[in-house]
């Protein structure tokens, strides 16, 4: 620790907290669980709600978690979300019934992790989790949903118990930390499974670990595919699981989110000890969205903003974008940032073929790729390089014309910038 790092109190400020929690650690992910499950144990947060939902994956754990989320709420049940990163404020990580708390909530949450961590060093993702679990402990809600940070196995995350598992898919992305096939992946995510309670996968095409790893934790899987699936018609769809029982849910309305993200968060309330109603599966799917997410912000021209930022998440952009651009005669422009740790040449492949005109920018972190080794990537198209997102998201908005498509991806540190510009210009 920092020996001239200040000790913040009751008294201080959110801000202060967290630019104390960000320099606790000399390091920004520290992939053991000893030090915060000791923590944990200590304040009595290994079980801090009724029933716990702990959701892994590469790719939609987020949107998974959103429209969960927006189920049970108007299902009437109390439900506390866990979720990272933030796109624009730290408030944003944690709700409890559907509502971000105040900062004096989040202070006292964080100085009761401070006072029993007793000199044990953490990391800032570890702090915010422990003060995540200490709120949902104080409001004893029915039910909390837990985002996992990365990987599974040494998660933070996963000092907790869950009830039910989620892996929503497994693609390749952090390889230096959790390996770099899909199998060394799905074993680290695989981590998040328990003894005799169910794994809701949702990916199609399981890499075999899976299978492995549910016998070694004697986990129960719940497979898409196998054990439940989802099929669209026209403009509605239907989601069927059988395990032990039948359940058949038709004629639901098309979700502002990916249909396959939906349908594993429907997969969830299969194994639920209490039932959903119907008309609460019906609101949440038409109402719950997550900025961010192939966020449509104007229409003309059309604007988009993606945080997504692997290979995996630039095929999904393909695909919308393909349907969507059927009907537009325009270019389509890019406005890219991405972080130096992911597959930069796989995820720019994906979306290749669809792109006119490239503006590639260094992002506000130290872990930023720089325009140069973006645009190296990109010898043979029409490429513009920045020094920060904003200039080339200027730029970007500058030069399309009503029917062209301009969209930001590659990072939340590329997105939340212009995000907030644009908040500050409607």
């Amino acid at each position: 620790m920092n020996k001239i790092l200040s000790i913040p109190t009751a008294q201080s400020s959110l801000k202060e907290w967290l630019y104390y929690i960000e320099h606790l650690s000399y390091v920004s992910i520290d992939l053991s669980l000893d030090r915060v499950r000791k923590i944990a144990i200590d304040l009595d947060l290994i079980h801090p709600a009724a029933y716990v939902i702990l959701v892994g994956g590469t790719n939609g754990k987020g949107t998974t978690c959103s429209v969960l989320e927006t189920i049970l709420l108007n299902n009437n049940n109390t439900v506390g979300l866990y979720t990272s990163p933030h796109l624009l404020s730290y408030n944003e990580r944690i709700r409890i019934c559907g509502k971000e708390l105040p900062d004096s909530i989040h202070i006292t949450a964080m100085s009761a992790i401070e006072n029993a961590r007793n000199q044990i060093v953490l990391t800032y993702f570890e702090f915010v989790t422990l003060s995540a679990l200490y709120m949902f402990k104080q409001e004893k809600l029915d039910l909390i949903i837990l985002e996992v940070g990365l990987g599974g196995r040494l998660d933070a995350t996963n000092i907790v118990d869950p009830d039910i598992s989620v892996i929503t898919n497994i693609a390749i992305d952090h390889t230096e930390f959790l390996g770099t096939s899909r199998d060394m992946i799905a074993q680290e995510k695989s981590g998040i499974f328990r003894p005799n309670k169910p794994v809701v996968i949702g990916d199609s095409c399981l890499p075999i670990t899976i299978s492995k790893m549910a016998k070694y934790y004697r986990a129960i899987l719940f497979i898409r595919g196998r054990d439940w699936d989802f099929y669209a018609y026209e403009n509605k769809w239907m989601w069927w699981g059988r395990f032990g029982y039948n359940r058949l849910l038709y004629d639901l309305p098309l979700p502002l989110i990916p249909l396959e993200n939906a349908a594993t968060a429907l997969s969830v309330l299969y194994w639920l000890p209490f039932s959903v109603t119907k008309t609460a599966i019906c609101h949440g799917l038409r109402v719950a969205n997550l900025p961010g997410r192939f966020q449509i912000i104007t229409h003309r021209p059309l604007v988009i903003l993606d945080v997504g930022h692997n290979p995996h998440a630039a095929n999904y952009l393909a695909r919308r974008l393909a349907a969507i651009l059927l009907e537009r005669i325009g270019s389509v422009r890019i406005v890219i940032g991405m972080l130096k740790t992911k597959d930069i040449q796989g995820t720019i492949c994906c979306l290749s073929r669809l792109i006119n005109v490239w503006y590639c920018s260094s992002l506000d972190t130290p872990f930023s790729a720089s325009s140069d080794e973006l645009s190296a990537f990109l010898l043979d198209f029409n490429v513009h390089k920045f020094g920060n997102i904003l200039e080339a998201w200027n730029q970007a908005m500058s030069d399309a014309t009503f029917d062209d498509c301009v969209i930001a991806f590659g990072s939340f540190h590329t997105v939340s910038p212009i995000m907030r510009k644009i908040m500050n210009t409607y």
